[in-house]
């Protein structure tokens, strides 16, 4: 009887530590992604000066429409969205073909819809819609033939193209890097994983070194011979596919990206080479971030950041205006703010009551760190100009919405997960 009222207490007990970890943490989920648009609405101003021009007001408020709406959002079980995500696919596809009829070109790229009241970019919303559809295809799938690809590689393919030859490259490879991690997460063997992903190596090579294609791949047949029950078969089918890849590569490098994103994929191995033209971004955001120091010198205070001398900093490079003006201190803080974020993110996911919500989340977390990390290299001179956003922080409305519909997804999925500690 006593050891029934201790489980009873015990239990209780538990219920209750994990009912206020899921309330600490749906708040954390919320109120991270804004504090991150506050900091970044000042940095906008210190970048745009005069507030009559200046878009901080505009990020601050969208920020805060985000917010309510992921608020709102989290009420919804996601189980009731499943009929409307197939068309909400398909408006999002239609969305990224009107581009090329009535698409708003702004600096060589044609990535905007205007709608009269507002414009907004197809692209942003189409990472979204691509990721809730993945996620219902693999629901009920284990990926372990080459047949249970093709749906959801379709899937993919369609808007990744679409997206391409805008031409968007950051997108494109957000979307390529977001389905490796979900056909992860559905249990698609490893080996499959590497075989897609060194399609880029396959790329580069033929650019630079084809002769080492004759190795290379035929390397690539025998990881796939390994891989799989249908060994010859397979095998045929990855070195096919690898060859098409590099018979394609001059296609989409001639065809597929403007001259100024050809330098920035090279420019970045050696920005001196061109420091007044494609390097000039990545040496002037190496000198904003390197003159703040370790406390930075203060918010509006940054010399490089006032004077403007990097173009676009308030959207790509935005975190070059936090490190010059909140210094080494002030990015650690913003970082450990985001490992926070994808870290609980993951925990989420691993206790989310099905499959698709599981997917939903992994999806979502695997588009914020890729985000992360690539336009942390590209501020800092490790990595090309890719034009990828900083989640929340880098300006744009339509980006900026689509991340708090994502978060508002996370929440409503958190509210009706297993317990934590599981």
């Amino acid at each position: 009887m006593f050891r029934g009222i201790s489980l009873l207490k015990t239990r209780g007990f538990l219920q209750k530590k994990d009912k206020f970890s899921k309330g600490f943490l749906f708040s954390s989920l919320l109120l991270i992604p804004l504090f991150l648009v506050i900091i970044s609405g000042l940095l906008i101003k210190s970048i745009q000066g005069d507030f009559l021009v200046s878009n901080y007001a505009s990020h601050i408020l969208t920020g805060f429409l985000g917010y309510f709406l992921a608020f709102f959002i989290s009420y919804i079980p996601l189980e009731r969205l499943r009929k409307y995500l197939i068309p909400f696919y398909l408006c999002t596809l239609i969305s990224l073909c009107l581009i090329y009829v009535l698409g708003i070109s702004v600096s060589g790229a044609q990535r905007w819809l205007n709608l009269g009241i507002f414009s907004f970019q197809p692209s942003e919303v189409a990472k979204l819609s691509t990721l809730l559809t993945l996620a219902l295809v693999l629901d009920k799938k284990i990926i372990s033939s080459i047949r249970d690809l093709v749906l959801p590689l379709i899937v993919v393919f369609i808007p990744w193209l679409l997206i391409f030859f805008q031409p968007d490259l950051g997108t494109s490879l957000v979307l390529l890097f977001l389905t490796g991690v979900m056909l992860y997460w559905s249990q698609m063997p490893i080996e499959w994983i590497l075989i897609l992903v060194f399609s880029i190596v396959t790329s580069i090579l033929y650019l630079t070194l084809p002769n080492v294609l004759i190795f290379w791949i035929p390397l690539l047949g025998y990881l796939a011979y390994r891989s799989s029950k249908k060994k010859i078969i397979f095998s045929f089918l990855v070195i096919s596919f690898h060859l098409l890849v590099a018979k394609m590569t001059p296609i989409l490098w001639n065809y597929g990206l403007k001259e100024y994103q050809k330098d920035r994929l090279v420019l970045f191995l050696d920005p001196n080479s061109d420091p007044l033209g494609g390097g000039y971004h990545l040496l002037q955001s190496q000198i904003a971030i390197g003159s703040g120091g370790f406390l930075g010198t203060g918010l509006l205070q940054g010399k490089l950041t006032n004077l403007q001398f990097i173009p676009e900093q308030h959207t790509d490079f935005i975190f070059s205006a936090l490190g010059e003006e909140l210094g080494f201190l002030g990015c650690i803080i913003v970082l450990f703010l985001f490992f926070f974020l994808i870290q609980k993110l993951i925990e989420i996911s691993k206790n989310a009551r099905s499959k698709f919500e599981s997917l939903i989340v992994i999806g979502i977390a695997a588009t914020f760190l890729f985000q992360i990390i690539i336009n942390l290299f590209m501020t800092i001179g490790l990595g090309p100009v890719t034009g990828i956003p900083l989640p929340f922080m880098s300006y744009g409305r339509t980006s900026l919405v689509v991340n708090f519909i994502s978060i508002g997804f996370v929440l409503s999925i958190l509210k009706r997960s297993r317990s934590l500690r599981s």
